[in-house]
């Protein structure tokens, strides 16, 4: 996500190390560098004209402040202003005093509408809302069917009429929301291949019919500055309440996602982040300009995990790692909870510093992740809570091998970092942390990176035999069955 904005913003702060503090003879290149970067990223030439302005001024009226470097304060400075552009705060989903609350949803063909409108019901029940689905989109074919296959795979239930008269099916919708006691009705609507005056006064009569609390835009982030002009297009003749940004995952740029709140006026209230239909999250500004400058998304990512961790499991699993009960079950248990959260790529990028992890990276963690849930897969229960078994026996982690399509070498890599983590956890339990080597806090489970036979730390219990199983001892940085 806005992998090149980021990098060519880099450029700008470069330009700024080792000077003692910002001049207006110093800022020029760095403000050269931003507005190249902006306009790169396909942001409206006139937003950028307003935001290089307001940098120039922030950067030249601010005080110097002891500790801070002319870069760390530029950089500062232009997360603030990215931040008011993108509308500085969120702004929820309405929510009627008198439910159930009437969402509109419209848009171009393409631009994942439909899909959107799952995303959202799904959403809204994970906030304890009750939504009802209603399936508008007479036009394109299968548009029906696809809505109401998604609604059974989420469990929402999806009103339809058949391809009847689309003001009809809103009106009824709304009607049979209300009298069975939903919180909120999501209407789907018809999307065109472009704008044009048919689609819209079938959308206005659909207005004027329920009167709608919600009229979100569902917009493809990768068309760029032009998702600002379809915004402000529909919301003269709409008067929409605000934007859905699909696709965002894909977007390198980031043009649209800067320009919609400026151009149009009206806030980007989610962001679609992948294809999965609980990849939809509310919109941050602050959370987004932090991602744009490689800072992370911290809170984006603890909102994640609370999704999926359940409190009782979570310490039940601390208890286990401190006393080196920890298994192998837990640890499947641990990479399903990863992918319930989202891709391995998606949620490394919300931890900061790890913006600049390539892609060839992010895919060797990924094949080493599904490597050793093949190879965990391949054990038999009793081998999976005790881990000692495969370590004693060569046969054992051979029949593992051979079931899980890994070589053998594979397979005692995995027991023995296994165990070294386990003596980790004993280690930093018993207050061992601060004599080893490097100690800087808990390594998170399911992938640590030793570093080195030093890394390991000493034995709290009986030495194993060496040379068993044909397990590597030292060797560089790795995770989990790498090779």
């Amino acid at each position: 996500m806005f992998d090149a904005l980021s990098e060519k913003l880099e450029l700008a702060w470069r330009k700024l190390r080792g000077q003692d503090k910002i001049t207006e003879t110093n800022i020029q290149e760095a403000l050269r560098e931003v507005r190249r970067a902006l306009l790169d990223a396909d942001v409206n030439l006139q937003v950028v004209k307003q935001f290089i302005e307001d940098v120039r001024q922030a950067a030249l009226g601010a005080e110097v402040i002891l500790g801070v470097t002319p870069d760390q304060q530029f950089i500062k400075i232009v997360h603030d202003e990215l931040v008011k552009v993108m509308g500085e705060a969120n702004v929820p989903i309405a929510q009627a005093e008198q439910p159930p609350t009437i969402v509109v949803m419209v848009g171009l063909q393409g631009s994942g509408k439909t899909t959107t409108c799952a995303k959202l019901a799904l959403y809204l029940r994970k906030q304890g809302k009750r939504p009802l689905l209603v399936a508008g989109d007479i036009y394109r074919p299968a548009a029906i069917d696809q809505l109401k296959t998604l609604g059974q795979q989420i469990q929402i239930p999806v009103f339809d009429l058949g391809k009847t008269d689309p003001v009809e099916i809103a009106r009824q919708g709304v009607a049979a929301a209300r009298e069975q006691g939903y919180d909120y009705v999501i209407l789907d609507t018809a999307g065109r291949l472009q704008i044009d005056l048919e689609m819209m006064a079938e959308l206005e009569r659909i207005k004027a019919a329920v009167q709608p609390h919600e009229i979100l835009l569902v917009v493809d982030a990768m068309i760029g500055q032009e998702a600002a002009n379809l915004t402000q297009a529909f919301h003269e003749r709409l008067g929409l309440t605000g934007t859905i940004l699909t696709k965002l995952d894909g977007d390198s740029r980031g043009g649209a996602a800067l320009s919609i709140r400026q151009v149009s006026g009206q806030p980007i209230k989610f962001v679609g982040v992948g294809e999965k239909v609980e990849a939809l999250d509310p919109f941050y500004p602050d959370r987004m300009a932090s991602r744009i400058l490689g800072m992370g998304d911290i809170l984006s990512l603890v909102e994640k995990a609370q999704e999926e961790i359940d409190l009782g499991d979570a310490a039940r699993m601390a208890e286990k790692m401190m006393t080196a009960q920890f298994d192998f079950t837990d640890f499947l248990k641990q990479m399903r909870l990863i992918k319930r959260m989202g891709s391995l790529a998606g949620l490394l990028r919300l931890m900061p510093g790890m913006g600049k992890i390539s892609e060839e990276q992010l895919q060797k963690g990924q094949d080493q992740l599904a490597r050793a849930e093949a190879m965990i897969n391949s054990m038999t229960p009793e081998e999976r809570r005790n881990p000692d078994l495969l370590a004693r026996s060569v046969s054992r982690k051979r029949r593992v091998a051979l079931g899980s399509g890994h070589k053998l070498e594979d397979v005692s890599r995995l027991v023995s970092d296994f165990q070294r983590m386990r003596d980790m956890m004993r280690s930093m339990s018993l207050g061992g942390l601060a004599g080893m080597p490097g100690g800087r806090g808990p390594l998170p489970v399911g992938g640590p990176q030793w570093r080195g036979r030093s890394a390991a730390p000493p034995r709290q219990q009986p030495s194993r035999k060496p040379g068993k199983g044909g397990g590597k001892k030292g060797g560089g940085s790795r995770g989990f069955g790498s090779h």
